[in-house]
């Protein structure tokens, strides 16, 4: 989906929209790839509270890291175009929500 709004942005408004929507969809990309780095160590079972310990500072850091890239964007790089910027940034947030939905298993007929 990010890359379906990069795209168009490219199309549309030429490389300043496409910079926008590329930086719009990393701002969400990389605090999560932050979190699953961070939470993929440690496996629940017996160690249930060090697992939630570690998902609890695992979302902090994702929520820091999320901010402090919107302000390094928006103060070093302004999106020419917010409008590419944010929809790249939602349509990321989006695949969190739809892929379990869009990778479950069907019933063949």
């Amino acid at each position: 989906m990010v890359l379906a709004v990069t795209l168009l942005a490219a199309a549309a408004s030429g490389p300043a929209s496409l910079l926008s929507a590329l930086t719009g969809g990393l701002v969400c990309l990389i605090p999560q790839a932050y979190f699953v780095w961070r939470l993929g160590g440690v496996r629940g079972g017996r160690r249930a509270r060090q697992y939630v310990a570690n998902f609890y500072r695992a979302e902090a850091g994702k929520f820091g890291l999320t901010v402090a890239l919107f302000v390094m964007v928006f103060v070093t790089v302004p999106p020419s175009n917010p409008i590419f910027f944010f929809s790249a940034y939602v349509a990321a947030q989006l695949m969190h929500w739809l892929a379990p939905w869009l990778l479950r298993e069907r019933p063949t007929p």
